[in-house]
Formats: structure tokens, sequence, C-alpha cells
């Protein structure tokens, strides 16, 4: 096998930095590196270097030719050498197939990132000096196809998961001519190794309580057990899902929804003591402490008038939003809302507001995978939430 290990021009390359942009800089050292590197494949076919005489030659130097190489860097002109009889083939082609991996996957992380297939294109353009068509990268980015889908229906018994997180959110899809709402639903957890990773994730037509069923039902049938508690929103579809799929567990409503369910409900004004009060409830560590201190809040502003509405909000919906106080204290801070998938859903929204309206839902599902195991692949990297000393 030919190995990069000679001598670049460096006259050629000093020329190329002294009198060039960066882009031609780096155009110019890949193109010497590539000439080289097939003119040192010529001489090991040929078992001669240049003007030696030797008994195991196999053919002889016929000049080179000239052609167009598209890669990652942009269109460049090389200097393919050739024998005599013709059979000489350098692997730099073969390799690469005129359009290189690094190529295909810069594009691909183009559209992970939210770049539309039209500023895609311009870009694709730009780098190779040549026109290309939306379908060409379309056809590039539906690479990613299969691996999301491989990636979205991995088994899920290899891990157990106590603590589960789901939550919708709504995008725009062209469908049958006209713009659509389309719900995507997504489950994150945190498992074994403490770690959290994207469990699942779904595009359908609405939110209600039997795309939620469905859902949960897939989820299961990769082989998800039952966690000790799934947080989520009040959603009335997704709690009576939770409730049918996932039967001894408990559900813990989103502590931040609920404070902020309850803020609605209180007047515009003079309300600031009221709401430190509220927020004192859920610093408690003891379910039996949180009980105490919402007792002492409806002691002391029951009889408030323009309070009731905020006061049936709270009574109404304690228990559920009490639920992570079961679970060790450490866990408190990270199991009593779902802010982790909120922000998680914020970056799927930021690439995806580029874009702004997918144009089928293969595509949005295509782009939403890519992100969420853009996402999983990061907290892999990440160190544990806590190692398992400290549990």
């Amino acid at each position: 096998m030919t190995h990069l290990q000679f001598n670049l021009n460096m006259d050629v390359l000093k020329d190329s930095v002294m009198n060039s942009n960066i882009e031609a800089v780096v155009k110019s050292t890949i193109v010497l590196v590539l000439n080289e590197f097939m003119e040192k494949e010529r001489d090991e076919y040929l078992q001669a270097k240049a003007y030696e005489r030797t008994s195991e030659r196999q053919d002889y130097r016929n000049g080179y030719y000239e052609r167009d190489f598209i890669m990652s860097i942009g269109k460049i002109k090389l200097k393919v050498p050739r024998t005599r009889n013709g059979d000489f083939a350098p692997s730099v082609f073969e390799r690469y197939a005129r359009v290189d991996q690094a190529f295909v996957l810069s594009m691909l992380e183009m559209v992970v990132n939210g770049v539309s297939t039209r500023k895609v294109t311009k870009v694709v353009e730009q780098l190779c000096g040549e026109q290309v068509s939306k379908s060409f990268v379309s056809s590039l980015t539906e690479q990613l196809d299969p691996i999301v889908r491989k990636w979205a229906n991995r088994p899920l018994n290899v891990q157990y998961f106590p603590y589960i997180f789901v939550d919708a959110m709504y995008i725009k899809v062209r469908e049958h001519h006209k713009v659509v709402s389309k719900a995507v639903y997504i489950a994150t957890g945190i498992n074994q190794e403490n770690k959290r990773e994207v469990i699942g994730f779904k595009v359908d037509h609405n939110e209600n309580y039997e795309a939620w069923s469905e859902f949960f039902s897939g989820l299961k049938s990769r082989g998800l057990q039952s966690p000790n508690l799934i947080i989520s929103d009040a959603h009335k579809g997704l709690k009576k899902a939770i409730e049918k799929e996932f039967i001894g567990t408990s559900w813990q409503r989103c502590t931040v929804h609920f404070k902020r369910n309850i803020i609605d409900k209180l007047p515009k004004k003079g309300m600031e003591e009221i709401v430190l009060d509220l927020k004192r409830i859920f610093e408690a560590v003891k379910v039996k402490d949180a009980r105490s201190f919402r007792d002492e809040f409806f002691k002391r502003y029951e009889g408030n008038t323009k309070l009731e509405k905020a006061l049936e909000v709270l009574d109404e919906g304690f228990e559920d939003a009490i639920q992570y106080l079961s679970q060790p204290v450490k866990w408190h801070r990270y199991i009593h809302s779902t802010n982790s998938l909120e922000r998680l859903n914020q970056e799927v929204r930021r690439r995806e507001r580029v874009i702004r309206i997918f144009p089928n839902t293969q595509s949005a599902y295509r782009l939403i995978g890519a992100i969420l195991m853009d996402y999983d692949e990061e907290q892999t990297r990440k160190q544990p939430i806590f190692v398992k000393n400290e549990q």
C-alpha cells in the first residue's frame, strides 16, 4: 500500500501561499499531495522509478492527463499518471467516487444544522464551481434515512431507565398541497450509567390520548420497562396514556409548568410575597415538609377571594407535583421538571426554524432524528450526573 511519505514541491506551495488566498492554498496543497500520491502508486505498479533500469519492471510511463475532481474543498484539477498499456488506475478516484465522504458529511451537517436545501445547493455550487440540482442534495441527505431509522428503532431492553421525560412540540409540514401542523413526540430518559439518552421520537398528526398511547406502545415493543417516574406536563391525553401503558409507575407533573399554571391565576400586581411563599412549598426535600408548607400557604391565603382560582389549581395538582420527593434527594433537582427536555426541544426548534416548513413528513423525521442522534452522541461524551458510589 502506498504511504504518504514523500517530499512536496515546497516552491510551488510557497508560491501558492504568497500569491493566493487561503482557499487556493488549501486546494493547491491537496493537489500536490494527491498528484504525488498517484505518482508513487504508479511507481509501485511499475515496480520501477523514473529512468530506473530493472528486470522487475511491469510497464512504462506514458505521461499524464488532466481530470477534474470534486472534493470537500471544492473542485480541483489533477494530473493523472498513465502507463503505456493503460491498465494502471489510481486508487484516489475509486476511494472517493468523485464526491468524497467528507463532502457528503459536510452537506449532511449543514442540513442537520437547519440549513435549507436551497441554501445547501448554493453552498455546493460555490464550493464546486458548478451547478448541482436540489434533487442531488436531497438524494445525498436521504442517506441519513436508514441511519436515523436504525437508531430510532434500536432495542431498549439493554438498559433500565428509572426516570423518563416526555413532551411534544409542533412543526409545519406540507401535505396534499397545503401546510399542516404536526406533533413531534420526544421521550428522553436517565439510564443506568446516569446519563441522559433519547429513547424515542415520532412525528404524528396531532397530540391526543390515542397518539400518546401508540407512542408508548412502540417504546414498550422495543423493550422499554416501566420506570419509577415519568415526568411531563399535564396534558390530559398524555396523562391518561401514562396511566394505561405504565401501570405502577408514578406520574410527576412538571413543577415548572405547575407553578406557572398557579401564577397565571394570580392578580397581576402585588403578588411578590405570595409567589415567594408558593416557591417555598417546592423547595422542601421531604414529602411531609412540602405538605406542611402547603397547609401553611392555605391558612394564610384561603380568605383572599382574589386567590380562589390559584388555590384551586394548587389543591388539584399538588400531589402529582411532589412525586419526585419520594425519590433519593440527590435526584430531586433533575427530575422535578421537564426542563432538560425543554432545552432539547429548543435546540430542535432553533435548527428547524431555518427551514420553517418541511416539504414532507419524512424530511421532518430525518432532520429531527439527526439532531436527536447528535444530542445523544454528545451525552455519551459527558460525565454521568452522578458516579455510582455517590448514589
